[in-house]
């Protein structure tokens, strides 16, 4: 396939507003590729070159890429780069170009071009990558060369997900959406949509149906729903086991020993690799006595004076890419396992909880050192002993419980009632905090409108509608170096129009749009119906906002499409008067 062929798809899909559009344009054109083209096409269209565990990482400044269009327009750097200050979007400015290309180049052809660009390193690398950036500019159409600066950039954003390639993945083999839990169940056990979409275009349904987890590769963990009380939980699964919930990084452990050198991985809740974060328990985790391991755990910085852990926003420290000695010894952490997913070749996850723990206690049998240890468990078969746990755990400071199943499966990539989340209550009437993601910002006033900023828009994600919903206009929280600590932020990543993922009502449009990057910490005293916001909001459903929002901090560890559900709103909303245990 003509790379000229899928920009001109990228623009149908760019236009289209609907998101059934979008995918049946997706459909459309991974019909059209072959198996290998499908792969790396699933990857362009999400703005990268790999999977988000390996990473995309061009290392390419804007005024670098100013400097290359300004060449290719045979105009002036400032002249190109005053345009891209009034448009911002330095695609639509390379779009303005005439110039034809000598030859066609193909999709593999643009993507060996760019993984050769990506991986230039050393000295005069910068000239090299604007030379080669160049060179591959000028043999693309102008349409093509706005898509490719855009990706380079990390800014296509083209106003979808991986999910709704997996919806389009479904029509392009079926005709319609019947595939899309056999195509979503593959994802979850090997999160490479490359991958999968390659795997469906060769082998067909059977190969999804068979797909094996692979060392290496991260599985897409699961995730607690949340209740009020201890006596809802009980109420809801009967006789559990409860594990006290830490504060820290939740982490997906891979070692993998068959090799000459042991392969370590730590990955990330939204599925990125953090290895190089954690050299200390990179050594530590080489000492268990498997050939290889797919575990779960978090990992909390502790006083080592005290022996008490330390709060979020001291083992947000940790992560890092410089100075990694000198942070680990004035952040020292310990590793708390509480799942295990494979061993030694052996998927365990359709093993019962029970099962697993015995497993994971046996890796850890003949474990000599004092950084990994296994989270506590202990069984409940009354909502008082629940009631009694928890509260044991808020005093020694920690978060609150997670309380599970002893006999369910692990269920990758799904949210549902075998884990549940039970966590400390402060002001308010809402019995949790909520995740979510900033869609923009506000002009301030008063003593604000010298920080630019004076209230932020947040909004959650919605899965079924591969879109992001407005829930909230903040404005407390924040002391005056966080506001203009949240503005760089922000401006670090402002788009010059709204997201096509993000459903804002007119009367909300912030001054500034913001790509949907950033997570925060919002508490509010209740939630409350909405006829503006668009969470959860349908043509004969109010939606859902937040009364009396508040900043509560950042949350680094997860990704945008990890934010606080719809689903979860609404259960917060009707239980959010429940609050005694």
């Amino acid at each position: 396939m003509k790379f000229q062929e899928l920009s001109h798809y990228f623009s149908l899909i760019e236009q289209e507003s609907s998101r059934l559009g979008m995918t049946r344009l997706l459909a459309e054109v991974l019909g059209k590729a072959s198996p290998s083209e499908a792969s790396i096409i699933c990857n362009l269209s999400l703005g990268q070159l790999h999977p988000p565990y390996i990473g995309t990482q061009f290392n390419i400044a804007d005024k670098n890429l100013i400097k290359v269009v300004a060449q290719l327009l045979h105009r002036s750097q400032q002249e190109t780069e005053a345009a891209v200050k009034i448009s911002g979007d330095i695609g639509l400015i390379v779009q303005e170009g005439t110039w034809v290309p000598e030859q066609e180049l193909t999709v593999r052809q643009i993507y060996t071009a760019l993984k050769h660009i990506e991986v230039i390193s050393g000295t005069g690398s910068q000239e090299e990558k604007n030379n080669q950036l160049h060179e591959l500019l000028k043999n693309v159409d102008p349409n093509s060369a706005k898509f490719i600066a855009r990706i380079v950039l990390g800014k296509l954003r083209l106003g979808f997900s991986d999910m709704t390639i997996i919806d389009a993945l479904s029509w392009m083999h079926a005709g319609d959406k019947s595939l899309k839990d056999v195509i979503e169940d593959a994802y979850n056990v090997c999160v490479d949509i490359g991958l999968i979409a390659q795997e469906l275009k060769e082998k067909g349904v059977q190969a999804l149906q068979q797909m094996h987890v692979k060392v290496g590769i991260p599985i897409r963990p699961a995730a607690a729903e949340r209740l009020p009380t201890a006596a809802a939980i009980i109420e809801k699964i009967g006789a559990c086991v409860a594990q006290p919930k830490l504060d820290g990084f939740r982490l997906q452990v891979h070692l993998d020993k068959t090799h000459v050198t042991p392969r370590i991985h730590f990955f990330s809740r939204h599925l990125q690799d953090m290895s190089h974060m954690f050299p200390d328990l990179t050594q530590e985790v080489a000492k268990l006595d498997v050939q290889s391991v797919i575990c779960e755990g978090e990992a909390i910085v502790f006083d080592p004076n005290t022996g008490n852990f330390l709060p979020f926003q001291e083992t947000v420290k940790r992560k890092r890419k410089h100075g990694i000695e000198e942070v680990m010894q004035e952040f020292p952490l310990q590793l708390f396992l509480f799942d295990i997913l494979y061993l030694n070749g052996k998927d365990l996850m359709e093993q019962d909880h029970e099962a697993r723990r015995a497993q994971l206690l046996s890796i850890v049998k003949n474990y000599s050192g004092d950084i990994i240890r296994i989270d506590d468990e202990i069984p409940i078969t009354t909502a008082k002993e629940l009631g009694h746990y928890f509260l044991h755990n808020i005093e020694s400071g920690l978060e609150g419980l997670v309380v599970k199943r002893p006999n369910a499966e692990y269920k990758p990539g799904k949210r549902n009632f075998n884990w549940i989340k039970l966590k400390r209550q402060e002001e308010g009437h809402i019995e949790d905090t909520l995740d979510c993601v900033v869609l923009g910002y506000y002009a301030g006033e008063g003593k604000r409108a010298s920080f630019g900023i004076g209230a932020f828009l947040v909004g959650i994600y919605n899965k079924d509608e591969d879109r992001f919903e407005t829930i909230a206009k903040i404005g407390t929280g924040l002391k005056d170096h966080d506001w203009k600590d949240l503005k760089k932020k922000c401006d670090a990543i402002a788009i010059p129009h709204q997201p096509k993922n993000a459903y804002c009502d007119k009367s909300l449009i912030p001054d500034v749009w913001v790509d949907p990057q950033i997570i925060c910490l919002v508490r509010a005293d209740e939630i409350t119906l909405s006829p503006v916001h668009g969470t959860g909001k349908t043509a004969s459903k109010l939606g859902y906002a937040l009364r009396f929002p508040r900043f509560m901090g950042y949350r680094p560890d997860k990704g945008p499409e990890e934010t606080t559900t719809v689903k979860e709103v609404e259960r917060l909303f009707n239980d959010q008067y429940a609050r005694k245990i």
